[in-house]
């Protein structure tokens, strides 16, 4: 489903990416892994066009997407959740699941502001699609709560919630169980292994927590400075010496 060749990406005299490569195969679960700034969330931001990087190639779904403009990821079947929660605060927990719906929608902005019959109907139909993500992450009694001041493992479902509504075949996530307690992490990994059997979705997730990667991911590819040090199965890339010190530095 995704291949990438040589992915480099710069930042004045950093590099943040230096020739990274890697294969990604349908209906799999690969995690991706490393210290604090190896570039993991600079990799997801050149995989959503939010970075444009200086050399290499990415090829999705047999088509070029460093040539797909920022605003096409979606209607490709791309979608992602942040690191940093991206929802909107003043709006309910339904709305921001509605938005990730956008790119479905066929209403101009004049039929919308004039609320003609086509655009209640469309309206309606994304809401009841919403509702049913919803159903399905257990959000359904705070769906018309605002954002604002629900727990924040709440807002991590919430999150979550919106991307599905993308209808995505490749599912991004950045540290999406990052803050959560114990059991939330748990609940969560039960939750993404079930999304991904059910709807068939590819999944790419960037993540800390160790025990959340091993138990979800078929594939862990670890980053240290820009580079892929190792890859493999999770237990395999565990034991890796070059991880090992990565993350845990090496002996004086």
């Amino acid at each position: 489903m995704l291949e990438v060749h040589e992915l480099t990406v710069r930042f004045g005299g950093i590099t943040a990416l230096d020739g990274v490569g890697f294969t990604v195969e349908r209906g799999t679960m690969v995690g991706l892994i490393g210290p604090n700034g190896a570039g993991k969330t600079t990799l997801f931001n050149c995989l959503t066009r939010r970075y444009t990087a200086d050399s290499g190639r990415v090829t999705y779904e047999g088509r070029d997407l460093l040539a797909v403009p920022p605003h096409a990821i979606a209607a490709l079947g791309i979608a992602r959740t942040f690191q940093n929660l991206g929802l909107f605060p003043g709006l309910s927990v339904r709305e921001n699941v509605m938005v990730g719906a956008h790119h479905h929608g066929r209403a101009g902005f004049f039929s919308a502001s004039l609320r003609l019959p086509g655009v209640r109907r469309e309206e309606a139909r994304l809401r009841a699609e919403a509702d049913e993500i919803l159903e399905r992450l257990e959000l359904t009694d705070v769906a018309d709560h605002p954002a604002a001041g629900l727990p924040f493992g709440t807002l991590k479902r919430v999150e979550l919630a919106r991307a599905l509504a993308v209808r995505p075949k490749l599912l991004l996530l950045d540290e999406p169980v990052n803050g959560l307690s114990h059991g939330e992490v748990d609940e969560f990994a039960a939750t993404v292994r079930g999304i991904r059997d059910d709807l068939d979705i590819t999944v790419i997730v960037v993540e800390h927590h160790m025990g959340f990667v091993m138990s979800v991911c078929d594939r862990v590819l670890c980053l240290d400075f820009g580079r892929k040090i190792a890859e493999g199965p999770p237990e395999e890339v565990q034991r890796n010496p070059a991880v090992i010190e990565a993350y845990l530095g090496a002996a004086a």
